[in-house]
């Protein structure tokens, strides 16, 4: 490969003073063709085509080019014909690969599966990382997930197999920590149904988290559908040091972005400051992009990225990238909508929380303000590792941390676990030391899998209700978020201020100024961390766990038992009847934040995941009721009795009364959970009104033949109460950027008309017609054929 490359170059240079008017370097590298990961060895990278398509649009928009432009306009799939205007047309898209993982790929496959087609027209992986709990330990704790879920994993494996998907076993690894090590790469589009698939924007591709309907498209071969993205560019200038770390950045942009101010929005950082970043540290960035809102995160090819690439086996494809370089950076000259400027060397370590991860502050100030608030300042868990943090260098800097506590006889003072990201990650900290050195600070290796990240916690150290703080390295603080209790006041961070803070035990505690008492009563100041970015000798692969799909998959069997808890074939959505939907009551009009956790929560339901009716009985039991101020407790507007949403929602089902769900700002924040619009299609909900929405949720929503609406005014949300009955008409003439009516009947007789707005488009009016985007897709696979 890299003497082809070599020699293209020269060739250009030659030509014409380096004027390149034939695309030597094109052609040559395309003899030697990379594949885009060693598991898909006839999968070929096709720079040529992102650079034909990008050559295309700069050609038609007469102007320099964003690198989020060019990997996403290098996609489209008419480039020629598209209209493209940031932030309000819709793009067809032809991304490069999909990414699902467990929890989320049960629903694609059985969408995938109700499709009809045989086999899936890109590559895609399932990744087992969602059903592991956290208890007693790595080994012991995958053990029982195998036993508890094999139901589970069986159809995940022989789904795989069938419809030609990739299959990393449980014990695998996270999925994002995975995409990084195996498949992404400079200038890849890659879905994933996890919303935290930006994590592959450290290697310069497009990585976009979706629900599972929009990932059944791409494995259809149908184009994928994305409103035009505005980009927001991060200027980052001056170099980390110190206790400072490229977590710090993402806490900090949080901090000023907020959690929706990045929504419909790519983040684009650049600058000189980029070159002082690791490539997983850049993927750290990315990966929680996904909670300011933001599309997704990217940064430019750079020589930290091709260590990477060379170091997980991928010099080849370093070697390609090289080649088209200029078209994985953004042109010189190029708008950006927003400009956010951060000077590295200024940077100081935060710590954001709780209950939201946009809540920043400097770690020196926390404890202060800790106690203002009255949050409790004594750390009682700290956690290290998750898909945002768990590569090789955190797990360095972190046992630089513990090291130096070891050396003067210290061990944790809060209890303290360690989540390594990925198969290959565990094997290589083992032979490392870095593993024993975090045991022997006390210490537990969680399995290599989500965890407490995502509620996975059999959580024993307190009881439900007990008002705590944790400190941990991962993305998501939401309330209950890790272990299900309310009163758990949750801190993010980077893994060394986590392990600074387990050492100490308390929030009070800043390690660039506070000194520690060692065991022989001498105090002793912790120094800045320092550990290698990648590991000196070749990763440890650690134990084989991927399994290939075969060539032909048409004879395996998919098992679904109709008997099942876990798993159940999916029946078709009703059509729209075509007309107005009147006199729908208000299921629960929600008080303030209402997150795809509050919608459709995790831990001890992700075992009905591929179940709609069992997991339809979380339905917004986490949301808030404006009518009492509690969760799960609803007027049946029927009975006038109050019971929990599931059950009231079933009843109006039964009874064949239509119902809204009224929301308050950034509906649907965080996870991809597709079942968060699923349940409520299911459960006999139509309509979804809100003063906005979070980009993912909303898209998923529309997919299963939900009306997402907003507010033409926001203050029209106190014109509706939860006893009401609402209308929606003018669907007859429903049109891309038509408002439509809501007639709002008070139960005194006395209505009022309020006007809605929507962001729907042309084809996705067909799938609330149709009844769901998959109902769509048969009826046009009816008619070709």
């Amino acid at each position: 490969m890299a003497p082809y490359c070599v020699l293209a170059a020269r060739l250009r240079h030659a030509l014409n003073g380096g004027i390149r008017r034939y695309h030597v370097a094109s052609v040559l590298c395309q003899r030697a063709k990379v594949a885009m990961s060693h598991f898909e060895p006839n999968e070929y990278i096709n720079y040529e085509k992102l650079e034909k398509n990008i050559n295309i649009v700069r050609k038609r928009l007469d102007r320099p080019l964003t690198l989020s432009e060019k990997i996403v306009y290098g996609h489209l799939d008419d480039p020629a014909k598209q209209e493209i205007e940031r932030g309000k047309t819709y793009l067809r898209l032809r991304p490069d690969r999909v990414a699902m993982q467990d929890a989320t790929a049960q629903m694609a496959m059985l969408q995938f599966i109700s499709s009809g087609l045989p086999k899936v027209a890109v590559p895609s992986t399932i990744h087992c990382d969602h059903l592991i709990e956290a208890q007693s330990g790595g080994d012991k704790d995958l053990r029982r997930a195998k036993d508890i879920n094999q139901e589970v994993y069986n159809f995940l494996s022989t789904a795989g197999a069938k419809y030609g998907v990739g299959f990393w076993k449980p014990g695998s690894g996270i999925i994002h920590q995975i995409i990084l090590e195996n498949y992404s790469y400079p200038g890849v589009m890659l879905i994933g149904t996890d919303s935290h698939t930006p994590n592959g924007g450290g290697l310069g591709g497009i990585c976009i988290g979706v629900g599972g309907a929009d990932a059944v498209d791409v494995m259809a071969g149908i184009p994928w559908e994305l409103k035009c993205p505005k980009v927001i560019g991060v200027k980052l200038t001056g170099k980390l040091s110190g206790w400072s770390s490229p977590k710090d950045v993402i806490l900090k942009v949080a901090g000023i972005l907020t959690v929706k101010g990045g929504t419909g929005a790519i983040i684009e950082y650049h600058g000189p400051g980029v070159d002082s970043i690791s490539c997983t540290g850049m993927a750290t960035i990315c990966n929680m992009g996904a909670e300011i809102g933001a599309t997704t995160s990217v940064f430019p090819y750079n020589s930290r990225m091709k260590k990477y690439l060379g170091k997980t086996g991928r010099a080849d494809i370093a070697a390609l990238a090289d080649e088209f370089q200029q078209y994985l950076v953004p042109d010189p000259g190029c708008q950006y909508d927003q400009v956010i400027e951060i000077n590295l060397s200024e940077l100081k370590p935060h710590i954001n929380g709780p209950f939201t991860p946009d809540l920043a502050h400097p770690v020196s100030d926390v404890g202060a303000v800790a106690e203002k608030e009255g949050w409790p300042v004594d750390i009682r868990v700290g956690l290290i590792g998750s898909c945002t943090n768990s590569s090789y260098e955190d797990m360095g800097r972190s046992a630089a941390v513990a090291k130096q506590a070891l050396a003067h006889g210290l061990k944790c003072k809060s209890k303290f676990t360690i989540t390594p990201g990925s198969e290959q990650i565990r094997a290589t900290i083992e032979r490392d030391g870095y593993a024993q050195i975090l045991r022997d600070v006390g210490g537990l290796i969680l399995a290599n899998a989500c965890g407490p990240c995502i509620g996975q916690w059999d959580r024993k150290d307190i009881k439900k209700g007990e008002k705590n703080t944790i400190v941990t390295s991962y993305n998501r603080n939401f309330t209950g978020r890790n272990d299900a209790n309310p009163e758990t006041h949750a801190f993010v961070t980077s893994p060394e201020i986590v392990t600074a803070l387990s050492i100490a035990g308390t929030l009070k505690f800043n390690p660039e100024t506070d000194f520690l008492t060692g065991a022989d009563g001498k105090k002793f100041k912790l120094e800045a961390p320092d550990a290698d970015e990648l590991p000196r000798l070749d990763f440890d692969p650690g134990q084989d766990t991927y399994q290939y799909p075969p060539k032909d998959g048409s004879g395996q069997h998919v098992d679904v038992s109709p008997t099942s808890q876990r798993l159940q074939l999916l029946e078709p959505f009703d059509k729209w009847d075509g007309k107005d939907l009147e006199d729908m009551l208000i299921l629960i009009k929600v008080k303030g934040k209402c997150t795809t956790d509050h919608i459709s929560a995790a831990g001890p339901w992700l075992k009905f995941r591929g179940h709609l009716d069992n997991i339809s009985n979380n339905l917004l039991i986490g949301a808030i009721n404006i009518e009492n101020g509690k969760a799960n407790s609803v007027r049946n507007a029927l009975t006038q009795e109050f019971g929990p949403v599931p059950d009231t929602a079933r009843y109006y089902k039964k009874m064949g009364v239509k119902w809204a769900v009224i929301g308050d700002e950034n509906y649907g924040e965080g996870s991809s959970r597709e079942h968060a619009a699923l349940e409520p299609r299911h459960l006999g909900g139509r309509v979804i009104i809100t003063k906005s929405f979070a980009r993912i949720h909303e898209t998923n929503l529309k997919k299963q033949g939900l009306l997402p609406l907003t507010f033409a005014d926001p203050a029209d949300y106190n014109k509706i109460h939860p006893v009401d009955k609402l209308s929606i008409v003018g669907l007859a003439d429903f049109a891309p950027g038509k408002p439509l009516k809501c007639i709002i009947k008070h139960p005194n007789g006395s209505q009022e008309t309020i006007m809605l707005n929507h962001t729907f488009n042309e084809s996705q009016i067909e799938w609330f017609q149709a009844g769901s985007a998959l109902n769509r897709m048969k009826e046009l696979q009816q008619k070709s054929s």
